[in-house]
């Protein structure tokens, strides 16, 4: 009987990662993420051979599949899990539905930092609501939440969708939230402008210039980078 993919995948993970723990390298790695999670010390390069390693021979995941696995990812101690449940999201973002996006919330709302929330928003948020435009309400509800990541989420979701931005959305957010008080909600907005500069400076040189009296300082400051 063939092993079910999600329970091989999770055993090929643990072992392959768990195998090359640094303690050393792992405390820094924590100490960097302001000791909020516990740590492999794997660095970047090592996490891409092993999750090669890992997901050779192993086929794409269906919706559930991948669902199954992203959680118990979550549920992990160390932080690598969750970068490799981000990456996997990102190879697989034209696998699930629209019914996803709820468990995209719950990894957004759980364990929350810039270091998962963005990879989410920008690449696979971003891509669920391209292939799904009915998803953009739910997007508009996020720009106003009262959770800060999902927030941010909505502020970036569009990052890399160029000339295909909305851009009624992407000002209206960002006015939406422009007196917002956190620094990463300040920042995304600079972030998403900026990115968006590359597209259509104009339009963010005009935004700027017509919004700058209830923009922080950060976020025009991110914004007019290279503009």
């Amino acid at each position: 009987m063939t092993r079910p993919l999600a329970d091989e995948l999770l055993d090929r993970l643990v072992r392959e990662f768990g195998a090359a723990r640094d303690p050393e390298r792992a405390v820094g790695a924590a100490a960097y993420m302001r000791d909020q999670f516990a740590f492999l010390g794997l660095p970047a390069p090592a996490q891409r051979a092993l999750a090669r390693k890992v997901l050779a021979g192993l086929p794409a995941p269906t919706e559930e599949e991948l669902r199954t696995v992203v959680l118990a990812c979550w549920e992990l101690e160390e932080r690598e899990y969750q970068y490799f449940a981000c990456d996997w999201l990102r190879r697989h973002v034209a696998v699930p539905g629209p019914d996803f996006l709820a468990t995209a919330r719950m990894l957004i709302t759980a364990k929350s930092w810039w270091d998962t929330i963005d990879p989410l928003a920008t690449r696979f948020v971003g891509g669920l609501v391209r292939r799904h435009p009915e998803l953009s309400a739910r997007m508009d509800a996020w720009s106003a939440d009262e959770n800060k990541w999902l927030i941010r989420t909505a502020l970036l979701h569009q990052l890399h969708y160029g000339a295909e931005t909305d851009t009624d959305r992407l000002f209206g957010y960002c006015t939406r939230q422009a007196g917002h008080p956190d620094f990463f909600v300040r920042k995304a907005i600079g972030w998403a402008l900026r990115h968006y500069a590359r597209t259509d400076p104009d339009a963010v040189r005009r935004y700027l210039a017509q919004h700058r009296d209830v923009l922080s300082p950060l976020s025009v400051r991110e914004a007019a980078k290279h503009l």
